[in-house]
């Protein structure tokens, strides 16, 4: 595995906090990838996750887009985004970092940020906007930068269009695997881990399109009902962080132990909170019904963990493909594939996951591998075309 190109570790100077750049690889000059802030980051996570991102952004690779694939890149700070003094270590790392957001790392929201205050932070500490190195590459910046503000003030029934992409891809990626499988939608039972801007998506499009959410798992444990939680009224009683008032729950919806959203029957679990979360010893717990474990964190399940579910016969959709639409909805809107329209911008999603995810599974089973093995094959396929076109490091 090739080393990275930039690997910086920073040091905050008020607390002592540590927080960490990766860039893996630049295409046009330019790479893309968010900015999480959990306590016990690592250079070594911030690094996977920048691998991740050259490879999410090859995955949606279309030569006949606007959309031009960048690099990978990601950030990442040791603090937990509720302590007091986040907000101000968040601005002196932007602060810090300022000269390569303004060449060649856009960022944005990750696990612990959201976009509103990454803008807020950005902002004061003296950046045009998180993702401004790519405006060189926009035909029309002025409109372009419109065209992505516009998007982001769109909500649908109380939630954020920006928030919705990437459960929109979750949600379509979940539907392909169903569809390949001749499964049907309805009734299908779906575990959620995190109520967040990916899981809440998430679980509101499974919902809609006809699956039974029997569980979801928050900071304060796990809420569950086989007969199907309301996922709207969950939706509207979240914190910024994700976290359910427990009020409204219904008298037959129970309150388990964090962990159980792992045991909970379902034949889909989503892990779509924090790296790490399934590993050799908790995949155990997994229940008989399980076949698909879908992949809305970035690295929530670890190898042994996934070797040891493929023997039970247990599918896990990487998270490459399945939570790639949040980092390419920001690129086809600002490049122009999709305008700043809720419906367009979920047909158009629907259409770009439903494609890569197909493509995905037919690769694994023509070479009798895992969907993991199988989108790492496309990615290689893919890698050598762009850095034909455009070059690694211009």
């Amino acid at each position: 595995m090739n080393a990275p190109l930039i690997s910086q570790t920073w040091t905050d100077h008020v607390t002592g906090r540590r927080g960490f750049l990766v860039v893996d690889r630049l295409v046009r000059g330019v790479s893309s990838g968010g900015l999480r802030m959990r306590e016990g980051c690592t250079l070594d996570e911030v690094a996977g996750l920048a691998r991740g991102m050259t490879m999410k952004e090859a995955l949606h690779y279309n030569p006949e887009g606007r959309y031009i694939p960048l690099g990978g890149a990601k950030g990442g700070i040791d603090c937990d985004p509720r302590d007091p003094g986040a907000y101000g270590i968040l601005v002196r790392f932007l602060r810090a970092m300022r000269p390569y957001i303004e060449s060649f790392w856009t960022t944005g929201e990750d696990l612990g940020l959201t976009q509103d205050l990454v803008d807020r932070a950005a902002a004061e500490a003296g950046l045009v906007s998180s993702v401004q190195a790519v405006y060189p590459l926009l035909d029309d910046e002025v409109a372009a930068r419109r065209r992505l503000a516009d998007a982001f003030a769109v909500e649908v029934d109380g939630i954020g269009l920006g928030e919705l992409a990437g459960g929109c891809g979750v949600a379509e990626s979940v539907l392909a695997a169903l569809d390949r499988a001749g499964v049907a939608h309805e009734g299908t039972r779906v575990s959620v881990q995190g109520l967040g801007t990916m899981g809440g998506s998430t679980a509101r499009f499974l919902a809609r399109a006809g699956l039974k959410i029997v569980a979801v798992a928050d900071v304060k444990g796990t809420i569950a009902n086989p007969e199907g939680l309301d996922v709207e009224a969950l939706l509207a009683a979240r914190d910024a962080y994700g976290a359910v008032d427990r009020g409204v729950l219904r008298l037959a919806d129970a309150e388990l132990p964090g962990g159980d959203w792992l045991s909970v029957e379902a034949e889909v679990l989503i892990p779509a909170a924090v790296s790490y979360a399934v590993d050799a010893t908790n995949q155990q717990r997994i229940g008989a019904a399980a076949r698909w474990i879908v992949e809305a964190a970035n690295m929530p399940v670890l190898p042994d963990a996934e070797a040891l579910l493929a023997e039970r016969g247990v599918s896990v959709l990487p998270d490459v493909v399945v939570n790639s639409a949040t980092n390419a909805w920001w690129w086809w809107t600002l490049f122009g594939d999709i305008g700043a329209d809720a419906d367009e911008a979920f047909a158009y999603t629907r259409r770009s996951m439903r494609a890569l995810v197909d493509q995905m599974l037919a690769r694994a089973e023509a070479d009798g591998t895992s969907p993991r093995a199988a989108a790492h094959a496309i990615v290689a396929d893919r890698l050598p075309v762009i850095a034909e076109r455009y070059g690694w490091y211009r």
